[in-house]
């Protein structure tokens, strides 16, 4: 199973507006922290949060329990003017481990209730490490300087990396798996029950609908962050045989 956790800021839309507009720079700069801070919080634990909305974050979370989730809201309660409330749930896909989350979350109170602080609302929680599973796909896009980054303008050439993202989190999400995008030209999907052979086809029905050649290394292990290293080893290999492959599979050893 896999454990997602929903981390979202308390009632952060009229905290932006009250008493007055704050600056878009120092908003860009608190949720550019923020993030960096959960992150490294998370990461502590071998999890991995995702940037989603920024006020919005999601986390892959095996290997939390309910205690490592208070300590995170605690500590950002302490060093930063807004708190965070979380949404937590476990199923056997990403897409409908979210899902959970996210309910869970949203029955405690609306984004923008003022009556709604630093709640923790529990759907479930993997209390059985041997439950514990996450598959991660790695995917970036072949020779993306060459053929992009070295030829294209700097906004055109986000625009082709945006078209691709759409494109896989469209298929993706079909197959019950998540897509974020985690900078440059590369795309982490945790993916639990999608087949190496759905992968497959999903970058080929790309490749041949917008012209983008995609390629994924896919790592498995019993929390995110092993699972993510699996998943760079596996793309590290395809790129060294000259992306010949379309994906490439690690387990954790």
């Amino acid at each position: 199973m896999i454990q997602m956790t929903l981390i979202q800021i308390d009632n952060y839309g009229p905290w932006t507006v009250t008493p007055r507009p704050r600056t878009e720079s120092d908003l860009q700069i608190l949720q550019a922290e923020l993030f960096a801070d959960v992150q490294r919080q998370i990461a502590a634990k071998k999890g991995l949060v995702f940037f989603t909305r920024f006020d919005n974050l999601l986390a892959v979370t095996n290997g939390l329990n309910e205690e490592d989730h208070m300590r995170i809201q605690r500590s950002i309660r302490n060093r930063y003017p807004i708190t965070i409330s979380m949404g937590v749930g476990a199923a056997e896909t990403a897409h409908e481990a979210q899902r959970l989350a996210t309910i869970a979350l949203q029955k405690e109170g609306g984004a923008q209730s003022s009556g709604r602080k630093e709640i923790l609302a529990i759907n479930n929680l993997i209390e059985n490490p041997e439950d514990s599973f996450v598959q991660a796909a790695h995917i970036d896009i072949n020779s993306v300087t060459e053929t992009l980054t070295d030829i294209e303008s700097a906004f055109d050439t986000s625009f082709m990396v945006n078209k691709a993202q759409h494109y896989l989190m469209t298929k993706l999400r079909e197959k019950g798996a998540l897509l974020f995008f985690i900078g440059g030209d590369n795309f982490m999907s945790p993916c639990n029950g999608l087949s190496e052979e759905d992968l497959t086809n999903i970058l080929k029905e790309i490749d041949e609908e917008i012209g983008i050649g995609l390629k994924a290394g896919i790592g498995r292990a019993d929390n995110m962050e092993d699972a993510a290293y699996m998943a760079d080893i596996g793309l590290e290999i395809i790129r060294e045989g000259n992306n010949k492959e379309w994906i490439h599979v690690i387990e954790e050893l």
